[in-house]
């Protein structure tokens, strides 16, 4: 079991204290807003009214040598910079914060953050690859020009193999795992033998061009 800590109980702290802790994982929740503590506390081993800000604070909630902290204070920039600055302090590594815009985004790097986070930069372009591919499911970067995405099996590749199909060498993607989604089943795709049917969804990575090829086979 790790110890986490989340900074800021609106709907994107908070729904990732209660994925945590959904995960049999310590939870240390924090956020000024007595209302946001009261909601997760049935969802955190540990919820409280604080200023994340204050080293004296966090020391006291427990804070120190937590494994990882999920910073998310909203359009409180100054706050998100202090809150970081006082996990590093505590012995907190690794620190994922979410932010608002690039230029946030870039003054948290500058501090050494594990991950910054643009929930709606990451929505918006992942719609847009959903909506320019037909075949796209989901799509979630992996660096520049890389991706994971899920796609439909086409119609074309009903019945055969991932062998025989050679998606690697013909392609250039890897399938990662297999989706079936009548049966809402996720296989790893380690049998090269396997026989894909029109039910499936296939989990793949690879560069964003060759996996729009791909997609758009019919």
């Amino acid at each position: 079991m790790k110890r986490f800590v989340v900074v800021g109980l609106g709907n994107f702290g908070s729904s990732v204290a209660e994925a945590l802790f959904s995960q049999r994982h310590e939870v240390i929740a924090i956020d000024t807003n007595e209302n946001a503590v009261d909601r997760i506390a049935p969802y955190s081993t540990r919820a409280a009214v604080g200023d994340a800000r204050s080293i004296q604070v966090m020391e006291r909630l427990g804070v120190r040598g937590a494994d990882a902290a999920v910073v998310s204070t909203g359009d409180d920039i100054t706050a998100s910079i202090l809150t970081t600055m006082v996990l590093h302090d505590l012995g907190v590594r690794d620190v994922y914060v979410k932010v608002i815009s690039r230029d946030h985004a870039r003054v948290m790097e500058r501090l050494g953050v594990s991950e910054t986070i643009f929930p709606e930069r990451e929505s918006a372009i992942s719609l847009g690859k959903r909506m320019s591919g037909s075949g796209l499911l989901n799509y979630v970067s992996i660096g520049t020009g890389f991706s994971i995405q899920e796609m439909g099996v086409p119609a074309s590749w009903n019945g055969k193999t991932l062998r025989s199909l050679g998606l690697r060498q013909n392609f250039g993607i890897t399938v990662v795992a297999i989706h079936d989604v009548l049966s809402d089943r996720m296989s790893f795709a380690s049998d090269p033998d396997t026989v894909l049917k029109e039910s499936d969804a296939l989990i793949v990575a690879g560069r964003d061009d060759d996996l729009a090829k791909a997609a758009a086979i019919e």
